[in-house]
């Protein structure tokens, strides 16, 4: 048998696995043939011995048959997606085939799934002839992202007499992820993106002057024009100018980890939205051409495909978004209890346009994320209200030691952020539209999705 598109064989089980796996059925029996032939050694009647002895084998033939049985099975299971957003449903698909010369008896298919993907699958088979298939499929959701093992698949094989039950395994799993749901944002143009970090992006010309020029070889449908005679002569092959280059529009999107700032827990939690949020802020920007970077509280700045920490925008952008969409989808709350690893990796260099979403922030981190808005084109800060999210009916928690919201944006606004608190029920497109007439910036319908 196989799974995930190999094919095998179940494993084998031993005798005495075999005998583990006798039914009440078959334990009764052994149970009451054992008695029988007790009772007929102290009553000195055979008849009931072999009435006893019957009993007793009946269920050990049934073992020793069933663990014999050389059913050759081959399967393979099928996601459709493999990569879901989270409370949204994904078909499994399950394919069996005989591959031997005989017909198979009764078999139970069982599927291993994680308990919060749902009730774990079973499915009866009738007799599968010589070379014939079957199909079944199911279902599987989940409210909360992660990634899920499925399998391995399981076959449960049984006697006629109901008296033994065997389950042997395969060897293969697949795996389902469950990634952030993500929000198509309004296509407006926050503040900053004018002046090189969005649409209006710099070019950086190839070439400064004819001793400046920086060839590269000719390549198939170059023009002719743009040949380099003088580096021609001098690498002895046809070289051509390079045309100009547009400066890469960068964006940093910083996510506050930290398990003090985010209270509450499961899917409506304030930490569940500020992820979702990141997610949806990412893919938005990268489809308008940005090279997004990933950064969390810790430090650890999400490597892109190519190592650099970043993804790149434009044409591939489905696949950066698939791959930090994977990556969001496995992030924990850190241990971290402030913002300064997160600064040391910001004040490194000039981070273009820089989106944040921060939870519940005391005075210092407050200061320490002011400092982040001085190596940034633009900052966008969402704050997370942590007391709206626990707060309970007819009363209010403040959490220890945090500043109330209102002085938190404050505080990032005199600093220089765009900043707007985040309550349970707001949602991202809305704050997003808000942020960009907040500063005044135009709308514009270019590389956005409204």
């Amino acid at each position: 048998m196989s799974d995930g598109g190999s094919e095998g064989a179940p494993e084998r089980d031993g005798l005495r696995t075999a005998l583990a796996g006798l039914t009440t059925r078959g334990r009764s029996f052994l149970a009451a043939g054992v008695a029988a032939a007790v009772c007929s050694y102290l009553l000195g009647q055979a008849d009931l011995l072999r009435v006893g002895l019957l009993l007793a084998a009946l269920p050990l033939v049934c073992v020793l048959v069933l663990h014999r049985t050389r059913y050759r099975v081959a399967g393979s299971r099928t996601l459709a997606p493999a990569r879901v957003p989270a409370a949204t449903e994904s078909r499994v698909r399950l394919r069996m085939e005989n591959v031997s010369r005989l017909p198979t008896g009764v078999l139970m298919l069982q599927d291993r799934v994680p308990y919060v993907l749902g009730p774990r699958p079973r499915f009866i088979l009738d007799r599968v002839e010589a070379g014939g298939r079957r199909e079944v499929s199911y279902r599987v959701r989940s409210d909360l992202r992660g990634r899920y093992p499925l399998g391995p698949l399981q076959l449960r094989l049984s006697d006629p007499f109901g008296m033994c039950e065997l389950t042997r395994s395969f060897s293969a799993s697949d795996t389902l992820t469950v990634v952030p749901r993500v929000e198509p944002l309004p296509a407006v143009r926050q503040v900053g993106e004018a002046a090189g970090y969005g649409e209006g992006r710099q070019h950086s010309p190839a070439l400064a002057g004819e001793d400046d020029v920086i060839p590269r070889g000719y390549r198939h449908g170059d023009d002719l024009r743009r040949v380099h005679w003088r580096s021609t002569a001098r690498y002895g092959e046809l070289m051509v100018r390079r045309e100009e280059q547009p400066q890469k529009a960068r964006c940093t999107v910083l996510l506050d980890t930290r398990e003090d700032a985010h209270p509450g827990s499961g899917p409506d939690s304030a930490f569940e939205w500020a992820v979702a949020g990141a997610a949806s802020t990412a893919v938005h920007l990268l489809e308008r051409g940005f090279s997004v970077r990933l950064l969390t509280d810790t430090g650890s700045s999400v490597p892109g495909p190519d190592g650099a920490g970043s993804f790149a925008g434009g044409t591939g952008s489905a696949d950066a978004a698939g791959l930090l969409l994977d990556t969001l989808a496995i992030v924990e709350r850190s241990e971290e209890h402030g913002l300064s690893a997160a600064y040391d990796v910001l004040r490194g260099g000039n981070e273009g346009l820089l989106v944040a979403f921060f939870g519940d922030l005391d005075e210092e981190q407050a200061v320490v994320a002011g400092r982040m808005r001085q190596r940034s084109g633009a900052a966008v800060a969402f704050v997370l209200d942590g007391d709206a999210w626990t707060r309970g009916p007819g009363g209010i928690r403040f959490s220890d030691g945090q500043v109330p919201v209102t002085e938190r944006l404050q505080l990032l606004r005199k600093a220089g952020w765009t900043a707007l608190p985040v309550t349970p029920g707001d949602t991202l497109p809305a704050l997003w539209r808000a942020a960009a007439e907040r500063t005044g910036a135009p709308e514009t319908v270019a590389g956005g999705r409204s």
